[in-house]
């Protein structure tokens, strides 16, 4: 299958610290992929440097085809990111937000874009209010919203149900299974590993910076692998 991401011997140290470790990862059109692992294991610094927002200190990668040393802000206006901490602006109201994010992206037909992911993740009512004065399951529903509006071909999710209720997740999920049935790709980070298994295609569990896995997830399943037991024992060894 056609890559959407590769990775060469990517690597990246802060001082003495090495967050990431010799990563060769790749990631197929089409996949729910989920990359697992421990906090402070690599994640958020794996997807800050695939979409451009940190240099790795070795290696190099391409995304959407375009190399991610010369092209970080062509790749980040053709993907989709949710930040692991919500971050909208605090002076705009967030209705503002996602026209700001349209204006950017040059969204056509945004009125009725913006007008779904209101009703979709139920917070209408809220859309007047200023970003800082949403709770902080609002201000992550607006987070899912910026990412999608545009509809990209890749999306970054980085711990993306955080903080949303149980019938929002349930929708949040359903959404991102028929997004990536539909044609698109999801890289999904997280350390909750029910809903790895839940709606993931494929995963590879990361720790202290290392790729220490990587598996589809049906085979688990015909293998009738857990995803819990494998990646407590992986990670515990």
């Amino acid at each position: 299958m056609k890559k959407i991401i590769e990775t060469k011997k990517l690597s990246k140290h802060y001082g003495n610290v090495v967050a990431i470790n010799n990563i060769n990862l790749d990631v197929s059109f089409g996949e729910l992929f989920g990359l697992l692992g421990p906090n402070g294991s690599g994640k958020t610094t794996i997807i800050k440097i695939l979409t451009g927002q940190v240099k790795p200190t070795t290696g190099t990668g391409k995304i959407l085809g375009m190399n991610i040393l010369e092209n970080p802000i062509e790749i980040r206006k053709n993907v989709g990111i949710i930040p692991e901490q919500e971050t909208p602006p605090s002076f705009l109201t967030a209705e503002e937000y996602l026209y700001f994010v349209a204006k950017i992206r040059k969204i056509d037909n945004v009125d009725k874009k913006i007008d779904f992911w209101f009703d979709f993740l139920n917070f209408k009512d809220r859309k007047k209010f200023l970003c800082k004065d949403l709770s902080r399951g609002t201000r992550q529903k607006l987070m899912v919203a910026q990412a999608f509006l545009h509809e990209p071909k890749l999306a970054f999710i980085d711990e993306p149900l955080i903080n949303l209720d149980p019938i929002i997740q349930r929708k949040v999920k359903d959404y991102f299974i028929k997004y990536v049935k539909e044609g698109n790709t999801i890289f999904f980070s997280s350390h909750v590993l029910e809903i790895a298994q839940e709606i993931c295609t494929r995963v590879s569990i990361i720790e202290k910076g290392n790729l220490i896995y990587d598996g589809k997830i049906n085979d688990m399943k015909k293998n009738k692998i857990n995803l819990e037991k494998l990646f407590l024992k992986r990670v515990q060894q």
